[in-house]
């Protein structure tokens, strides 16, 4: 497909997951699709890396197998305390690390298949009259569509310029991520917790470890440097001090992100059907957002095309079907991990609910569902 062309029927702004599945779902129905992603492929990013696999059938839908590309099958979840209690479960419905740095570019590499139009650009206005989106980009770029997508990550300049409610908060939190070489069961995924964060350990492709914290960027900001906060903060977790000082950085420098925001988000605003982190976040300390965005791309996809196919009345009832879908498949999930997230973050409390979890074990996988969903149906 040109991307020289303006007119198309749907244009998607962000290339994450959300972004690219929803491409190639779009696609595969014959859908002239645009897609505007401001990075190139294949490009690391600050993510968990672990994927619950409720999102297997849809991925299989839409042609990609992760397991071709060195995926690991996780069915082990461990759990400590800031006060180095541990406590370990089987995952309900399990899971696979993968890299985003592969599985992204699959993605991309699918969707080019099908026909979509990328363009490495950025947007930065969208506007929508006579039921129609004009969107702008920052290399002078115009084009338009019946339907636009945002997908454009965790805070944007979209987002500022909607002036959406959540961007109008701080947005206390810090990312940071490294790959390393070192010793970790395949089939595990760890959540470490330290004062003010948590870590989230697993193997991904390759035989590579990935170590993701999320950290109150006001603890963060008392230290020099990362590596002051690591040797300060983060190592006050004996496990989390044995992983990182054991393990051999593939990268000279952690990858890191600012302004990480939990806050609600709204699934639609100025028409644009938000998907991914663009609609909302889980917890990392829940560990699945990643799956929530690609399950946020197979409801929206699903609905847009029952609207172009005139299944839909309206735009308003496309809207509503979409919000009320996504709440339904998420809304719970988001006050679970931000409730769970909240009591981890009291040391008292964690400890206490710890000692509950050690003699009544059988709890834990039944909080773990309340931040997972089932597998998708297609």
């Amino acid at each position: 497909m040109n991307k020289d062309n303006l007119e198309y029927d749907i244009i998607i702004a962000g290339g994450g997951l959300a972004g690219l599945c929803n491409a190639i779902h779009l696609s595969k129905f014959d859908k002239k699709v645009l897609l505007i992603e401001k990075n190139s492929y294949p490009k690391h990013k600050v993510c968990g890396e672990y994927i619950s696999n409720e999102v297997l059938p849809y991925l299989e839908f839409l042609n990609i197998n992760p397991f071709d590309f060195g995926a690991v099958k996780i069915d082990d979840f461990q759990l400590s305390t800031t006060k180095n209690k541990v406590i370990a479960a089987k995952l309900p419905l399990g899971g696979f690390g993968i890299s985003r740095y592969t599985l992204d570019f699959e993605l991309y590499k699918k969707a080019k298949e099908n026909g979509v139009a990328i363009l490495q650009d950025q947007v930065i206005q969208v506007n929508f009259k006579k039921d129609v989106f004009t969107v702008e980009t920052k290399e002078n770029k115009k084009f338009t569509a019946k339907i636009c997508i945002g997908a454009f990550g965790k805070r944007s300049l979209l987002d500022i310029k909607m002036q959406r409610d959540f961007i109008q908060k701080k947005s206390p939190y810090l990312g940071v991520k490294i790959h390393v070489k070192g010793n970790f069961p395949k089939n595990k995924v760890a959540l470490h917790n330290f004062k003010g964060g948590y870590c989230g350990v697993s193997k991904v492709e390759n035989d590579v470890i990935n170590l993701c914290y999320i950290t109150n960027f006001s603890s963060f900001k008392k230290h020099k440097n990362i590596t002051d906060f690591q040797e300060n903060v983060v190592f006050k977790n004996t496990f989390l001090k044995e992983m990182f000082q054991n393990a051999t950085p593939f990268w000279e420098q952690p990858l890191s992100i600012s302004q990480i925001s939990f806050e609600t988000k709204k699934p639609v605003e100025n028409h644009i059907i938000m998907s991914g982190d663009a609609a909302g976040m889980i917890h990392p300390l829940c560990g699945n957002g990643m799956s929530m965005a690609i399950q946020s791309a197979q409801i929206a996809s699903k609905l847009i095309l029952n609207y172009l196919n005139d299944k839909i009345e309206s735009r308003k009832q496309l809207e509503n079907l979409y919000i009320r879908q996504w709440n339904k498949q998420f809304k719970w999930r988001l006050k679970a991990g931000h409730f769970i997230a909240m009591l981890f973050r009291k040391d008292k409390i964690a400890s206490f609910l710890l000692s509950i979890l050690k003699r009544m074990p059988f709890l834990l996988p039944v909080i773990i569902k309340q931040t997972h969903g089932k597998p998708i149906k297609l």
